[in-house]
């Protein structure tokens, strides 16, 4: 039986990735005493897996990206939310955007990209 979600994010300096996952989300973890020192795995809440196309309109626009998979982060409130992490060294690149699904804004992961967080405009899934 299926018993959990488990997401990877590959960073180009995986420690500094870890640190801004452990100081700035502030996320709980163990150490893998099986790996390398510093190797941590988190845990990240609740979670939800989406099916999307990879190609559609919204407001008159049309999209089509690659067959790819994304990991977002989801808030109650984004703007709460962005105010916070920003407070404690986060980097966000332009302002919240509703995307339809939910308002958006685009959060930097040290060496690792940017990562979608959003607040949901649909009832989520993990409270199921």
């Amino acid at each position: 039986m299926i018993t959990a979600l488990h997401a990877l994010l590959y960073s180009e300096d995986p420690p500094a990735t870890r640190a801004f996952l452990r100081d700035i989300l502030g996320w709980p973890y163990l150490e893998d005493t099986n790996s390398e020192p510093g190797w941590l795995i988190f845990r990240s809440g609740p979670s939800e897996l989406g099916v999307h196309p990879n190609s559609w309109t919204y407001g008159g626009e049309s999209r089509r990206v690659p067959i790819h998979h994304e990991v977002s982060l989801m808030c109650d409130d984004l703007a709460a939310t962005m105010r916070e992490l920003s407070a404690k060294g986060a980097e966000f690149t332009g302002d919240p955007v509703d995307e339809g699904f939910g308002l958006c804004a685009s959060l930097r992961v040290p060496a690792a990209g940017e990562i979608l967080l959003y607040q949901p405009s649909y009832a989520p899934s993990y409270a199921l």
